[in-house]
């Protein structure tokens, strides 16, 4: 059982700040993968941006420069420092955990609506 929790979500004006935070609890993985992806009506789940346990990340093409993904081991918590922001970056971000080495599987966090103004 691992549960994740978001926060953070909300709306702000293009050009503006956000953070979200995830934090896990449960059986959580020794070692592991924490990400953010994203989704819009009609669209499929996309990768945002994952980091491991030693501080490894990846970024979707479309943030880098912008987001930066980070996590605190010690509070199994996962963060998104989203700056920059654009209309375009309104989507459901969704926190999620998948044990390393493992391609499939994992857990999701509930959703948090991002909503960028222009």
């Amino acid at each position: 059982q691992v549960q994740l929790v978001e926060s953070g979500g909300g709306l702000v004006q293009a050009g503006g700040s956000l953070r979200l935070s995830c934090a896990a609890s449960g059986s959580i993985f020794s070692t592991n993968l924490m990400g953010w992806y994203w989704q819009t009506p009609g669209k499929q789940r996309e990768l945002v941006a994952v980091i491991t346990n030693d501080g490894s990340t990846n970024y979707a093409d479309s943030v880098k420069g912008r987001f930066t993904i980070s996590r605190d081991n010690a509070k199994n918590t996962v963060y998104l420092q989203m700056n920059s922001l654009k209309p375009e970056d309104t989507a459901v971000y969704y926190c999620h955990i998948r044990q390393f080495g493992v391609l499939s599987g994992g857990y999701w966090g509930q959703g948090t609506q991002v909503t960028v103004s222009s």
